[in-house]
């Protein structure tokens, strides 16, 4: 039983939260920029334990899309369901005890929230096959990640984003598919070989030059954020953070795209707290 647990709890990548650290950040930004610095402390648990709760729903249901390709990709062999450690039964039973925990969640916020949730919850079933039918699978991962944008904005004002609001879901989406691009140039290779498809099979040789598009995209719409919500220097002084760490992921990518598209995807962890730092210090001081 410990040892299922145990195997479970890798299902879910509890052992690696570096997508629940990329998950949370953007939806920190947004509650802050939505309640002026001082949302709920009930809707600011929800949201925590919901980022938990769907990015473990999202591991567990892309390894059971994945179950019979990641058995042939060198860095995925010996995930739980690739390995036989855990049945697709299991994992499909996980999901749905996931995916509960995530309704009652939900629950105890708006109407609007709620049904915004849906979206979100589609978003993160339909992701895992993506890369079977089309060349940005990467992108639709964005967009499952930014969803939790309108949906803090509507837990806190009980509304849609504003313009603010909605520059929040383009960069979080723009930044997702910067990063998890990074993230696919460690399994091109495999991928090519499996038939399976990229956004770093997709831009090839120009994959170091669009993510640095990416990036840059990023950067702006973060300034206009600061702009629209007359943030302060600290914002701002957060922003060169921001940048330090993107061209310290470029600096990689140069080195060897395939060796280090792994660690530059990390970095993206300390991005995204930049930014929250600099959003959090601009209403306490």
């Amino acid at each position: 039983m410990i040892s299922k647990l145990k195997y479970y709890s890798q299902l879910m990548r509890l052992d690696r939260p570096i997508g629940i650290y990329l998950l949370l950040w953007p939806t920190l930004w947004a509650l802050l920029l939505a309640a002026e610095g001082a949302p709920d402390f009930k809707v600011l648990v929800i949201f925590i334990l919901g980022v938990i709760v769907m990015r473990s729903a999202g591991c567990v249901i892309n390894d059971f899309a994945d179950r019979n390709i990641d058995g042939q990709v060198q860095r995925t062999k010996d995930r739980p369901l690739a390995s036989g450690k855990v049945t697709s039964k299991e994992a499909l039973l996980l999901f749905a005890g996931l995916a509960v925990i995530a309704l009652i969640l939900v629950l105890q916020l708006n109407t609007l929230t709620i049904q915004l949730s849906f979206v979100a919850l589609v978003l993160a079933v339909t992701y895992p096959f993506m890369k079977r039918f089309h060349s940005l699978p990467q992108l639709h991962l964005g967009m499952a990640f930014a969803w939790a944008i309108p949906m803090a904005y509507s837990a806190v004002t009980n509304e849609l984003p504003s313009l603010q609001g909605w520059l929040v879901f383009v960069a979080t989406v723009l930044w997702t598919l910067a990063y998890d691009t990074m993230y696919a140039l460690a399994d091109k290779p495999d991928d090519v070989k499996i038939g399976v498809k990229s956004s770093a099979i997709l831009f090839g040789d120009q994959s170091r030059l669009i993510i640095g598009l990416l990036q840059f995209s990023v950067l702006v719409i973060l300034m206009i954020i600061g702009y629209l919500g007359s943030l302060s220097w600290l914002y701002y002084l957060s922003l060169l953070g921001v940048v330090s760490f993107m061209l310290y992921q470029q600096a990689l990518l140069a080195k060897s795209e395939f060796e280090n598209g792994l660690a530059a995807f990390l970095n993206n962890h300390l991005l995204g707290l930049t930014v929250f730092i600099g959003i959090a210090l601009h209403f306490v001081y």
